[in-house]
């Protein structure tokens, strides 16, 4: 009994499809010669990517793991902490509890200009005088994209800067106080180096600006007390030579003084009147009344002319007085200015002393055993998700673009 077209035909396509499974003559089979395969239609999907595609996905990816698996050059980091540490200043938190409750407490100003020094041309000055710095980072062993000045055409400062800024940082935390100072290069070495030039010269820049300013202070306080001793010498001087000029030491007591003789005098005067009185009612011819009238007479005399010594004529006590008490105040004020600067001098000299800012290390710089940059496989994954996420957002602006036209 012959079998049936169609059995027989539906026994070979499944012989045929279990060779195919079996890495066997597939292509035989009728149904399996119209297929592609993975291969083939592996590359067909991608020609159907068309060139956006790998524009933007496969030539960026293929270019990052070159970049990232042959020519990068690994990168260490060295690492270290400070804080600038003064007794005065106030702590907000974190790990400035601690040190407040020791007596200390972060200097913020000193603090920012030690990271701004560490960021500026002076820094990269001072740690390359000898051309450590340029040396380290132009090293023929290093990768020529990664290298300083890699062709050698320019080589300049001002270049060596901006490669600096992308190898040193230092982040402050305003909350903790503490710097955190980073120095990349390509030997675990060289950055261990740089960032122990870098935090000695931030320390000597604390130091600096302490000294500086605690000799501003008490420079400024010893020239205001020169100067109130002269305005002090001057006034008493001024003094003086009224006193002298004039022939009185103190106007007042002395016009007291006269004033007390005056009210003598007076009082004399009173009981010769009251003496004549009597006898030129009692006895008119007594012999003592020209006698008295003679003394009242003196009396009177004695009398004005110490009023006038007193007020009321030309260099009298009351006209002395008002110069003599201007230059008086004049020179109890000299006085008090002189105790004042000589009592700010002391406050300064003490304010000196006590405003000591330092630097404090946290952690010494580190030397790297493992390179930490590049990352290269976020790299390269990262370049691939980039551009993944570009080419779609450019075949969805081109589709619409085609809609729009059609």
């Amino acid at each position: 009994m012959k079998p049936m077209p169609e059995t027989t035909a539906r026994v070979s396509e499944i012989v045929a499809f279990q060779d195919a499974s079996s890495g066997e003559a597939i292509a035989n089979h009728p149904s399996a010669m119209d297929r592609p395969g993975l291969v083939t239609r592996a590359r067909g999907a991608l020609g159907r990517m068309g060139p956006l595609f790998w524009l933007t996905v496969v030539v960026p990816t293929l270019l990052a793991t070159l970049y990232f698996g042959l020519l990068a050059s690994d990168v260490y980091i060295s690492e270290s902490r400070y804080v600038v540490r003064s007794p005065e200043k106030p702590q907000k938190g974190g790990i400035g509890l601690l040190l407040g409750s020791a007596g200390f407490s972060t200097a913020s100003e000193e603090v920012r200009a030690a990271q701004g020094f560490i960021e500026s041309r002076d820094a990269l000055h001072a740690i390359n005088k000898d051309g450590f710095v340029s040396k380290a980072w132009s090293n023929d062993t290093i990768s020529i994209m990664d290298r300083f000045n890699p062709l050698g055409w320019s080589g300049s400062f001002e270049d060596l800067y901006k490669y600096y800024g992308g190898k040193v940082d230092a982040q402050y935390d305003a909350e903790t106080g503490i710097t955190t100072l980073t120095a990349r290069a390509f030997q675990p070495k060289d950055a261990l180096a740089i960032n122990a030039r870098l935090l000695e010269r931030s320390e000597q820049l604390v130091n600096d600006l302490n000294s500086r300013g605690s000799g501003d202070l008490v420079r400024y306080a010893e020239r205001e007390v020169q100067e109130a001793k002269a305005q002090a010498s001057a006034a008493a001087l001024e003094l003086a030579t009224y006193r002298n000029r004039m022939g009185v030491i103190d106007p007042e007591r002395q016009a007291a003084v006269q004033l007390q003789m005056i009210s003598k005098l007076q009082d004399e005067l009173i009981g010769a009147r009251l003496q004549l009185l009597e006898l030129s009612r009692l006895a008119a011819q007594n012999p003592q009344i020209p006698v008295l009238k003679v003394r009242i007479g003196g009396l009177e005399q004695a009398v004005k002319e110490q009023l006038g010594a007193i007020a009321g004529s030309e260099g009298s006590l009351s006209e002395a007085a008002a110069e003599y008490q201007r230059l008086q105040v004049q020179r109890e004020f000299a006085d008090q200015q002189l105790g004042l600067s000589l009592a700010a001098l002391q406050d300064a000299r003490n304010e000196a002393r006590r405003q000591v800012a330092y630097v404090e290390r946290v952690a010494q710089p580190s030397l790297p055993d493992d390179a930490l940059e590049p990352r290269r496989t976020r790299g390269i994954l990262a370049t691939l998700i980039i551009g993944l996420v570009a080419w779609g957002i450019m075949s969805m602006l081109l589709a619409g673009v085609r809609e729009h036209r059609n």
